[in-house]
């Protein structure tokens, strides 16, 4: 491959390290010593065995924050792939790889935007930063919201932030998602006496004691939504009980579900309710919860505006906001008060096999950035 622009170039070498999270492969150490040739200061904050990076150029405010991760998800039997995962193959207009969406283009995009701006602009105003995780496809406990730990005890504060994941849905630009929904999990077990099927009388079957709540529970009308939140969504993803045979009555049934929800519920007021229901049907039950993200909402302001703006010139296009999709690493971001987007390149192939970003997509990003910074830095 030849003739390749700089933001190519770079996408390329980021997607031949084959960074399967947790593991980062060196693509941070590409980016940070980049950036130290742009004078930023680059902090290594490892933990456990994930790679993580915060890095800043300038000491004025406001910060505006470039946030992404260098791992990638697995990538399946590789004989199923058209071209190698990990080769970075560039054909046809198409570049090719795990990463090429999510997220690797977009951190090319990320540095020669920086890198342009600040050749033209030595002496902007206000301060650029680099967050980077290799924990973001992964368990994302020791990632994003360390680092976040990490800036609010030395007292930064990010004004902005533009997450690199991939918003856009038929052409780069086209969606922003200015927010994103909650997500709480849950496993529940419904408890009950197992028995031979043929003296239902002895036992207490569990599974039919937990079907009209079940019901109940998908029935139930949450919230209205607002402007750029649909309806609070309760959905069941695991159910598993009994032995195996066919004349035992189970003792227990295990079940596993999820709400996606707006700002117009907390996730306490979703748990009570739930409680509620459950109880409401009389079973005996245990219930574990765990909050995989609030949501967040960067509403229309400076942030919003300049990628707007942004894309309008680049691409022409107006861009729609919306907070459909689910959780990023936004999440931990836009609790310390930050405005924060998510603009990246199309979604179509993500985690799949042979994903793919159309190389002027790739251009298109990183001019659109470049816009961004020149709108809020100057």
């Amino acid at each position: 491959m030849t003739n390749l622009s700089p933001t190519l170039e770079l996408a390329v070498d980021l997607i031949q390290r084959p960074s399967v999270t947790p593991h980062d492969a060196g693509c941070q150490d590409v980016l940070a010593q980049r950036l130290e040739c742009l004078d930023f200061s680059v902090t290594r904050l490892p933990f456990g065995e994930v790679e993580n990076f915060w890095a800043r150029r300038g000491s004025q405010g406001p910060l505006l924050v470039f946030a992404g991760h260098t791992d990638v998800v697995p990538t399946g039997p590789e004989t199923h792939w058209e071209a190698p995962p990990f080769g970075g193959l560039v054909k046809d207009g198409v570049l090719h790889g795990r990463g090429a969406a999510d997220m690797k283009s977009s951190l090319a995009a990320f540095m020669t935007a920086c890198e342009r701006f600040v050749e033209k602009h030595q002496n902007h105003s206000g301060s650029i930063g680099w967050l980077i995780t290799s924990d973001e496809e992964g368990h994302a406990v020791n990632g994003t919201v360390k680092v976040v730990e990490y800036l609010e005890s030395i007292g930064e504060k990010i004004d902005w932030c533009i997450v690199g994941e991939p918003s856009s849905t038929h052409t780069v630009g086209d969606v922003v998602k200015n927010g994103r929904r909650g997500s709480l999990g849950a496993n529940l077990k419904i408890k009950g006496i197992q028995g031979h099927v043929a003296y239902p009388h002895l036992a207490d079957n569990p599974i039919h004691k937990a079907v009209p709540a079940l019901t109940a529970l998908a029935a139930e009308h949450w919230d209205e939504g607002n402007e750029f939140f649909p309806a609070t969504s309760f959905q069941i993803s695991n159910i598993n009980g009994g032995t195996g045979a066919t004349n035992v009555i189970p003792g227990e049934l295990d079940i596993m579900f999820n709400f996606r929800f707006s700002t117009e519920l907390t996730y306490q007021q979703l748990q009570a309710r739930t409680r509620q229901i459950l109880q409401h049907h009389h079973l005996d039950f245990d219930l574990e919860w765990r909050l995989f993200g609030q949501p967040f909402l960067t509403s229309r302001g400076p942030l919003v505006e300049a990628a707007q703006l942004a894309i309008k010139q680049v691409r022409n296009i107006d861009t729609q906001l919306s907070t459909s999709g689910g959780t990023s690493d936004g999440r931990y971001i836009a609790p310390t008060g930050a405005q924060v987007l998510e603009l990246g390149p199309c979604n179509a192939t993500i985690h799949r096999v042979n994903e793919q970003v159309l190389v002027s997509e790739v251009e298109h990003l990183t001019h659109i950035y470049e816009t961004m910074l020149e709108r809020l830095l100057l």
